[in-house]
């Protein structure tokens, strides 16, 4: 299993970003949130540049955005591995996901606890990740709904007949872990679970081995 570490709940996010280059994690993970999908806003493209510019590990994008394609050539620029969108923030998922496609950027879907997995299955074909939210989207620190995790169990049935990772964002930490290690989980993202400690790889083992150190 691997670790997307998200700087979201940290109040320095180049500051976080830097220790998270230093630490084990497969990757950073990026919440970008722009006030309308959600009501939080979080960046600026100029604050992007900073805070991208910092990153020395391949980014794992979530756009919380509306009309995502405005921002895929700024996120491109950057070390990117996927960009993950929501199928509710665009009129044309199939133009998002090819235009992305196109970059050589691995595509992903996310979905709110309350989506449904069948919302999925014209894109099937086409993408590489799901993201599954065990939040409510926009904030960091919340617990996790540990319902969606049906959900998850339902769409890896699915997913056998294809080449999709499966994700799991929100409330990760030691507690929680121990719910996603006999699934079928890919990666896992996590915030103030691992930011929140001094030391960020004894937090990621803790995820990478679903067991306390």
């Amino acid at each position: 299993m691997k670790v997307a570490v998200s700087y979201l709940s940290s109040s320095d996010y180049v500051k976080c970003i830097k220790k998270i280059n230093d630490s084990n994690a497969d990757y950073i993970h990026a919440d970008l949130c722009d006030g309308k999908y959600v009501e939080n806003k979080n960046f600026t493209i100029g604050l992007l540049a900073k805070i991208f510019g910092a990153a020395q590990k391949k980014l794992h994008v979530h756009l919380m955005c509306v009309d995502p394609l405005k921002y895929v050539d700024t996120i491109a620029s950057y070390d990117v591995s996927t960009i993950i969108f929501h199928l509710d923030a665009t009129k044309d998922a199939d133009k998002v996901i090819d235009y992305i496609s196109s970059m050589g950027i691995k595509v992903g879907i996310a979905l709110n606890p309350k989506d449904d997995i069948e919302s999925l299955t014209p894109y099937l074909n086409k993408i590489d990740e799901v993201l599954f939210l065990t939040v409510t989207p926009g904030a960091g620190g919340q617990p996790f709904q540990e319902e969606v995790l049906d959900k998850v169990d339902k769409f890896n049935e699915i997913k056998k007949d294809y080449n999709i990772e499966t994700i799991i964002d929100g409330g990760v930490n030691a507690d929680t872990i121990s719910l996603l290690i006999d699934k079928d989980i890919d990666i896992v993202v996590s915030g103030s679970f691992v930011t929140s400690g001094d030391d960020y790889n004894e937090r990621i083992e803790i995820l990478k081995k679903g067991i306390l150190l």
